[in-house]
């Protein structure tokens, strides 16, 4: 095992946080702002990248988060006492917290670069470029990705309820913006959405995620560029004082 092996407990229903246990000495990793409480003896430390590999695949992959206008900084939890202590993180909108069991997930998941919640000390967190061109041009939320490897717990957030499909030889369509993660033999691309007429007046967009081959994908109700199109939708104009 080369991650910390870390208990944990995601607590709540419509808006979920992850409360994780550390042993003396065990570490969790986390994106800046995402710790919403922390046990006495519980040290907390903002270091660049994820803290594993060299000093070059360090800097490979803080050069790559800042390209990406990614935080190049993570937050390390660690349990500085003799007895076991928690540390709890939340998202920053409503939504659920997923458990990823790496190990069990073949070592490695692909997720939306917005997902990363926190991770036991020793997963690497690393920027995934996606290979085909066409996806980053039409894609949008789709196009910069994160890749998680290891084999401990992860833990990413996603909007709304979260369902899990798992995947046989087969394909899969959704909104680019409701794809939170995916793993095994899954090739990922974007298409269009149908005819002209369905693009311009279907309401589903002109693109969509395309989902191929065998592995598991974790798909999000409601996406926060969805949340946020519905708000500022229903804002008054400005100056309305009514």
């Amino acid at each position: 095992m080369n991650c910390h092996q870390v208990d944990y407990q995601i607590v709540g229903h419509d808006i979920q946080m992850v409360e994780v246990e550390l042993d003396p000495g065990e570490t969790v990793i986390a994106e800046a702002g995402a710790m919403t409480y922390i046990e006495q003896d519980i040290d907390f430390e903002t270091k660049m990248g994820d803290g594993s590999g060299g000093v070059m695949d360090k800097l490979f992959g803080i050069g790559k988060r800042m390209l990406t206008g990614e935080s190049v900084f993570l937050t390390h939890f660690t349990n500085k006492g003799k007895q076991k202590r928690r540390a709890a993180f939340s998202a920053p909108y409503p939504g659920s917290v997923i458990a990823l069991n790496l190990e069990e997930l073949g070592e490695q998941v692909i997720c939306q670069r917005s997902a990363f919640l926190a991770a036991a000390f020793g997963t690497k967190v690393d920027i995934a470029f996606n290979k085909r061109l066409g996806s980053g041009f039409f894609g949008g939320e789709g196009f910069i990705l994160q890749r998680l490897r290891g084999d401990g717990m992860a833990f990413v957030h996603a909007g709304g309820t979260v369902i899990r499909k798992d995947l046989r030889n087969e394909t899969l369509r959704l909104d680019t913006g409701c794809l939170v993660a995916f793993c095994g033999d899954i090739d990922y691309n974007i298409a269009l959405s149908g005819g002209l007429k369905s693009m311009l007046f279907g309401g589903e967009g002109l693109f969509l995620a395309t989902m191929k081959g065998t592995g598991s994908v974790w798909v999000q109700s409601m996406p926060f560029s969805r949340l946020a199109e519905q708000v500022i939708g229903h804002l008054p104009p400005v100056g309305d004082q009514g």
